[in-house]
């Protein structure tokens, strides 16, 4: 069962080990306001900065080139980048939108990407990063949903940033918009298969 926490709250009389969570006293206190599941013993934060971590999966911006060292806008208060190896192939330009994982946070203020590769055409959006894993859904079963339903794909990064591309776009938006503003109230899975099925109704 998942329900609401908040900063100092206690969600358990013994010593648990979790993210976003820390132990005082023989008790485990919530770091931070979220949805915290009681029975998978795990808190979805629903505020908060992106926490960038080796291997998250992101959405960018080249925003600058030189010598085959991209810099990227994901977001991130420090810098980004792409080093591309002079026997790689792909080339970027300023203003082309990619995908990549990270692959090394240095000094807590340079992110370096790895396993870039190009996402051609579509529209980006920004969601809170806090409200990522709420968009994705337990196996990628929501933003499935939506892509399913828009026929549009969506590649959702970590940080926040969102690519569609083809289909009922507009849709799509519409759909993590709801996501993003009641991932805090139950049945949220239920709400947005209704808002869909009733969009297919109309058309």
């Amino acid at each position: 069962m998942k329900q609401i926490i908040v900063p100092g709250e206690v969600l358990s009389q013994s010593q648990v080990r979790m993210d976003n969570a820390y132990t005082e006293g023989g008790k485990t206190y919530a770091k931070v306001m979220g949805l915290y599941d009681d029975e998978r013993k795990g808190i979805i934060p629903l505020e908060g900065p992106w926490k960038p971590r080796v291997d998250d999966m992101i959405v960018g911006i080249v925003s600058e080139e030189k010598n085959k060292v991209y810099e990227v806008d994901i977001g991130f208060f420090g810098r980004t980048l792409l080093i591309i190896g002079k026997f790689d192939r792909e080339s970027y330009k300023v203003g082309d939108v990619i995908e990549a994982s990270i692959k090394d946070i240095e000094d807590r203020k340079t992110i370096i990407l790895t396993r870039a590769r190009p996402l051609e055409g579509g529209t980006v959006m920004m969601v809170k990063p806090a409200k990522v894993p709420r968009v994705i859904g337990k196996a990628n079963t929501m933003v499935k949903q939506i892509s399913e339903a828009a026929k549009t794909y969506i590649i959702v990064g970590m940080n926040g940033m969102v690519w569609m591309k083809g289909g009922n776009m507009a849709l799509a938006a519409e759909a993590i918009r709801k996501i993003e503003a009641e991932a805090h109230i139950s049945g949220l899975t239920e709400r947005i298969k209704l808002m869909l099925e009733q969009n297919k109704q109309g058309n």
